[in-house]
C-alpha cells in the first residue's frame, strides 16, 4: 500500500504541530510545509525533514491530502482551489467565516468526491470518547472554555476562536433543532468580543449553558451533562471524568479510565483513515457548517445586545 503524500499550509503553532504529527504517522509521507513567512517554513520543515514551499499552489500535484491551517478569513481563498484540483483537505476549525463560503466547499468537495473534514479537535478528546456512549437525552449541558489571552486567533472573536468547540460537541450530542439562543458578550481586549456567554433551548427542550473567555488567568476547558439517570463531569483539559448516579438514598461517584492520548494525533489519523478508506469523516464539512451557522447567530445575538446599550 502507497503511502498517502500530504502537505500542511499554515505553520504557525498549530500549523508546526500538524507536520510533527504528520511526520510520525505510518503510511504517510509529509511532502512540504508552506506557509508565507519563509524562515518559518524553511525552519519547520528543516525539522520534520520535508520541503518547504512559499505559495499553497506550488503543492497542487504533489500531495494527495493537505492540512490547512491558516488565519480562517483565508480558508476558503486557501481551500477552494485545492478541492477544485482533487485534494482531500482537513481544514481547521471554523470551517470558513461566512455560510457562503462554507457552502461553496462543500459544494465542490462533493462533485468532486473528496474528504472535506473539519479540525474540531475536541470530538477527538480521550475523555470525550470515553463518555460518549455513557451520554443518553442529555436534560442540561454546562460548558466552560476559558483560557488566558493569546495573541494568536484574534481575526476572529471568542465565538469563533473558542466557544465553537462546544457548540460542535453538543449539536452532536443533542440531535434536535435549535429552538431559541440567548446571548451576552463583551469586547474587552480586542474589538471582537472576548468573553460570552449563551443559553441554547432545543426543541426537545434541553438547555445547553456555554461560557467562553479568552482573557481569564486559570485555563478550563470542563462539560458537565446532567441527564435522568446521572450526572457527568468531564475536564478535557486534564483529561479526567466522573459520574455522579443515585444509589438509594446516597450520590456515588465512578471515575471514568481514560486513556490518555493526544487528541490531534487521533483526529489526524482519522483524517488520513478517511482519504483511504474514502469514509465519510467524524467531522465533515456538514458538521462544521452546522456549528458555525449557530455560532454566526450567536454573533449577531451579541451585536443585537450591544447596540441595544
Amino acid at each position: 500500500m502507497s503511502d498517502i503524500k500530504i502537505g500542511v499550509i499554515g505553520v504557525g503553532y498549530l500549523g508546526s504541530v500538524h507536520a510533527r504529527i504528520y511526520s510520525q504517522i505510518q503510511g504517510v509521507q509529509l511532502v512540504g510545509v508552506c506557509d508565507t513567512d519563509e524562515v518559518k517554513a524553511r525552519a519547520v520543515a528543516r525539522q520534520f525533514h520535508t520541503t518547504p514551499f512559499k505559495e499553497f499552489s506550488d503543492l497542487i500535484g504533489k500531495v494527495d491530502a493537505v492540512s490547512v491551517v491558516v488565519p480562517t478569513n483565508l480558508h476558503h481563498v486557501v481551500a477552494k482551489p485545492l478541492l477544485e484540483n482533487g485534494i482531500h483537505l482537513l481544514v481547521e476549525k471554523p470551517i470558513t467565516t461566512t455560510l457562503k463560503e462554507a457552502d461553496d466547499l462543500l459544494t465542490v468537495a462533493k462533485n468532486k468526491n473528496l474528504i472535506l473534514q473539519v479540525g474540531h479537535v475536541e470530538r477527538f478528546n480521550a475523555g470525550f470518547l470515553a463518555v460518549e456512549k455513557i451520554i443518553n437525552k442529555p436534560i442540561f449541558i454546562e460548558c466552560h472554555r476559558l483560557g488566558p489571552f493569546k495573541k494568536r486567533a484574534t481575526d476572529v472573536g471568542v465565538i469563533l476562536d473558542l466557544m465553537i468547540h462546544d457548540i460542535d460537541i453538543i449539536l452532536g450530542l443533542i440531535k434536535q433543532k435549535i429552538k431559541s439562543i440567548e446571548a451576552v458578550g463583551a469586547p474587552v481586549l480586542t474589538e471582537r468580543e472576548d468573553i460570552a456567554n449563551v443559553r441554547l433551548q432545543f426543541e426537545n427542550n434541553s438547555v445547553c449553558n456555554l461560557t467562553a473567555s479568552r482573557i481569564t488567568d486559570k485555563t478550563m476547558r470542563k462539560i458537565r451533562i446532567f441527564q435522568r439517570d446521572a450526572y457527568i463531569s468531564l475536564d478535557y483539559f486534564k483529561p479526567s471524568c466522573f459520574i455522579y448516579r443515585k444509589e438509594g438514598p446516597k450520590i456515588t461517584r465512578q471515575s471514568v479510565k481514560i486513556r490518555k492520548e493526544e487528541p490531534l494525533k487521533l483526529e489526524l489519523e482519522s483524517f488520513v483513515n478517511c482519504v483511504r478508506s474514502k469514509e465519510r469523516p467524524l467531522v465533515s464539512g456538514l458538521e462544521g457548517r452546522q456549528a458555525l451557522a449557530i455560532a454566526l447567530e450567536i454573533e449577531k445575538k451579541i451585536k443585537d445586545f450591544s447596540n441595544a446599550l
